[in-house]
């Protein structure tokens, strides 16, 4: 028989934002943010349009996108919870085939902060609580040496520091943990090594004076362009490209470049701050349409709404011109990162590595950007929290310039890297590729548990979706009140028709077919080692 030739895997660079919705994209309709490098990719790729996250939220997303699988299966839930260092990811299965793996960026599935999360309450106080090490269910030291790896604190008091790799699956890390302009990790050590001093440079107390915008969480950076956060992920990304390719070693690399960018604080560099004007940018659809009138009539939901506890994540109600002057500076910052894209992409096809490498853009998760009056995140599942850009520009693939009404998701991005590679996935992913015509989600389920993490760990807070090529329809634990939206005919999702008799038929259909897709998505982490 003749010997069959194995197919050359291809090289993968996955490029990704940072609170970024996908209609703040030239190629998702926007009029005003220019964006043409990201644009060129989806014009040479396929775009989709119906991408949805498993949770809007950082940490838990960023989770769901390594591991293929949702947070209640990976275990981190919401932003405060790490992914375990026991975890299998998609990059772990890549560096077993014998790909090089490099992060170039923000990883975020370990906190960042430092700082200590809410205990839960006691639900008898006059019972005693358990001791240390028996007070969750699943007795795990999540605070150990291998959970700090992403810690601010820990990168400023030592720039220089190192920790051991692989670092889920990535061999090669150039981390930043923070957002806009403060940020620290590797990034620390290379802005001091350039001559910048961070304590005369970054944050609101040393930012240059302006009467341009109004914003909450804005201002103008004193630090230069070329030593801003995106600009570093930049040189390093390309950086890692050249080196690879001096190397002539053959393998295959797959490179994350992770900007942590456009998420709030809002501090485009140099001429990227007043690259947009606010009276330029159209007031939001439903900017009238108020979250908190009425709020709803979830006592948990609500609270957190108000955001009593001002966390500075959390909802934040702004008027019209604050709504566009954060529009604006997002956009800069937006604008920022596609010249960055331009730069990688140059790269590649500077090296010849374009025509055997898969390029890709996304974002972890979405922002009310003046939408329902407010900014930021947490909250209800609008489109604008929880649909975000999903591009694919492959060689080998004859749809360029093509659109995908599919629904897919966060979840799906490992599956389908690893089929790409023609690797099978590990048992228990739940992501399914998004070229696989052969099976399809019932419709992406999106959990959240950030009311968990603003309030009380304990709160029966938990509210989930279902989202179908027409429908969003979301349970709350705590209530019998929920929404229902038909996104074909009402697509800023104006009108809740769960106590609508008219979609009684459509509501049913959406319950079975939700009960269906949560079953699908049982958890399963392992196979059993033998038979019982």
């Amino acid at each position: 028989m003749p010997e069959v030739k194995k197919k050359k895997q291809p090289n993968f660079v996955l490029i990704m934002t940072d609170q970024h919705r996908a209609d703040h994209l030239g190629c998702y309709g926007n009029p005003v943010v220019k964006t043409p490098h990201i644009d060129a990719l989806a014009a040479a790729g396929i775009a989709f349009d119906k991408f949805y996250v498993a949770t809007p939220v950082c940490m838990p997303n960023r989770a769901a996108l390594m591991t293929g699988r949702m947070p209640s299966a990976n275990g981190a839930r919401h932003n405060g919870i790490p992914l375990s260092t026991d975890s299998v990811t998609f990059v772990d299965l890549l560096k077993a085939a014998g790909y090089r793996t490099a992060l170039v960026g923000k990883s975020h599935i370990q906190n960042m902060t430092g700082r200590p999360s809410a205990a839960p309450s006691s639900p008898n106080t006059d019972f005693t609580d358990p001791p240390e090490g028996l007070k969750n269910a699943v007795a795990r030291d999540m605070t150990g040496p291998e959970y700090q790896r992403e810690s601010m604190r820990a990168w400023k008091a030592d720039p220089d520091r190192e920790f051991e790799l692989p670092h889920y699956g990535f061999d090669h890390v150039r981390l930043v943990s923070g957002h806009g302009d403060l940020v620290e990790g590797h990034y620390t050590g290379w802005l001091r090594d350039r001559g910048g001093d961070a304590t005369e440079l970054v944050g609101p107390d040393n930012a240059l004076p302006d009467q341009q915008y109004s914003a909450p969480q804005a201002w103008r950076t004193k630090v230069p362009e070329e030593l801003y956060p995106t600009n570093y992920i930049a040189e390093e990304a390309l950086s890692y490209l050249q080196n690879h390719a001096a190397e002539k070693a053959g393998a295959p690399f797959f490179l994350k470049v992770s900007f942590p960018d456009p998420h709030h604080p809002f501090t485009p560099p140099g001429h990227y701050w007043g690259m947009y004007d606010p009276d330029d940018v159209p007031v939001p659809a439903t900017f009238d349409d108020k979250i908190d009138d009425p709020l709803p009539p979830v006592p948990e939901l609500a609270q957190a709404l108000r955001n009593e506890h001002k966390n500075p994540m959390a909802l934040h109600k702004v008027n019209e011109f604050e709504a566009q002057s954060a529009i604006a500076l997002n956009y800069g910052m937006i604008t920022m990162i596609d010249d960055a894209v331009g730069r990688i992409v140059a790269q590649l096809e500077a090296l010849g590595l374009d025509d055997t490498t898969v390029v890709m853009f996304t974002s972890d998760h979405g922002d009310f950007m003046g939408d329902r009056g407010v900014l930021f995140k947490f909250g209800m599942h609008y489109q604008e929290l929880i649909r975000v850009p999903f591009v694919w520009r492959d060689p080998d693939r004859s749809d360029g310039g093509s659109r995908s009404a599919r629904v897919s998701g966060t979840i799906d991005i490992a599956a389908s890297i690893l089929a790409r590679a023609r690797l099978n996935p590990y048992f228990g992913m739940q992501g399914i590729s998004v070229f696989d015509e052969t099976r399809a989600h019932l419709g992406m389920v999106v959990e959240d548990y950030t009311v968990n993490y603003v309030l009380d760990p304990r709160a029966g807070a938990h509210f989930a979706s279902l989202v179908t090529d027409r429908w969003r329809m979301t349970h709350y634990e705590s209530s019998d009140w929920g929404e229902l939206y038909d996104l074909r005919e009402d697509p800023e999702e104006r009108v809740n028709l769960w106590d609508d008799a008219s979609a009684a038929a459509d509501k049913a259909l959406l319950h079975e077919r939700m009960v269906r897709q949560l079953l699908i998505l049982r958890d399963k982490p392992m196979a059993p080692p033998g038979r019982a």
